[in-house]
């Protein structure tokens, strides 16, 4: 399934929408994702896995298991440095994946894993990113439940021209992805 990442949730302060969207499959084993964006900031600062990749030109994905009360963020820079973690909020019960986890995780990106200072003009570039599903559905395996609660996102807050948008609205007076209330659904095949 293709899905718009053009949710401008906070439009007065952050106007900014780049055009965003995801392809979202799965197998029994992995989730395959594959963000298309295309934007006029380019920002790599980030190079190492767990660093402040949001502040870059990142995409992310976060979800929860249904009736599960932690979830997870996977955020990914253009050059794919990530940060990922299991964790209640924000700030809460914050669990970084380790870095045998990490490894799980295959990137593909459009750039190389190499810094990128801030550039101006219209960009396009993809992140494909292959999750094993036994990274999400920890206790579950090896029969996985075929619903996921899931948000999508595209940010870049150090950039000329933050921005934050989302596949879901969020009803917050200020940017906050890390809020599993206003996460939509999807269905595993």
């Amino acid at each position: 399934m293709k899905l718009s990442i053009d949710k401008v949730n906070w439009p007065k302060e952050w106007p900014e929408k780049p055009e965003v969207s995801v392809d979202v499959t799965n197998d029994h084993e992995k989730l395959y994702l594959t963000f298309h964006v295309k934007g006029e900031q380019l920002r790599a600062i980030t190079t190492e896995d767990q660093g402040p990749v949001w502040e870059d030109s990142c995409v992310e994905f976060f979800c929860q298991v249904p009736g599960e009360k932690h979830y997870m963020n996977f955020e990914t820079n253009c050059i794919g440095a990530m940060v990922a973690s299991r964790r209640l909020g924000r700030e809460e019960d914050v669990q970084p994946l380790t870095k045998e986890e990490m490894a799980l995780i295959q990137r593909h990106c459009t750039f190389p894993r190499k810094a990128i200072e801030e550039q101006d003009g219209i960009f396009e570039w993809n992140v494909a990113l292959t999750i094993p599903l036994k990274l999400i559905f920890r206790d579950k395996s090896p029969v996985f439940p075929q619903k996921l609660r899931v948000n999508f996102y595209k940010c870049a807050d150090m950039t000329k021209k933050p921005h934050f948008v989302s596949w879901q609205p969020i009803t917050l007076p200020k940017p906050n992805f890390h809020c599993p209330e206003f996460f939509g659904e999807i269905v595993l095949n």
